[in-house]
């Protein structure tokens, strides 16, 4: 089981920049492909990213392509979001997720564990 913390939510206006972070314990972090998935309120979870393990696969929802970059440091058992051109839809929290297999996958329910979520809210 691995244990994973994302930071990095705030409030920024519309046109502005965050980086999110999913810091994660266990020594095989290497091995997992991480998720990023955000929920805004009366809204179901949704894809926003996907990074797989050597950090070669990477994948995003349409609506953040070209804005949106995920990167990870398996020497700091660290995944990033980096959110540039951020836009009011953009608001909801964010969560990470892992699953041990190197494949892409945009359903919530194919990922295992997940963090505690971090808020993003865009203002206009």
């Amino acid at each position: 089981q691995v244990h994973l913390v994302e930071s990095g939510g705030g409030l920024v206006q519309a046109g502005g920049s965050l980086r999110l972070s999913c810091a994660a314990s266990g020594r095989t972090f290497s091995l997992y492909t991480v998720g990023w998935f955000r929920q805004a309120p009366g809204k179901e979870r949704e894809f926003v990213s996907l990074i797989g393990w050597r950090g070669g696969t990477t994948s995003y929802q349409d609506s953040v392509k070209g804005r949106f970059t995920i990167s990870r440091d398996n020497a700091k058992n660290t995944v990033y979001l980096q959110m540039n051109s951020l836009k009011p839809e953009d608001t909801a929290v964010y969560y990470c997720a892992v699953k041990t297999d190197n494949l892409v996958a945009t359903t919530a329910s194919s990922f295992g564990s997940w963090g505690q979520g971090t808020q993003v809210t865009v203002s206009s």
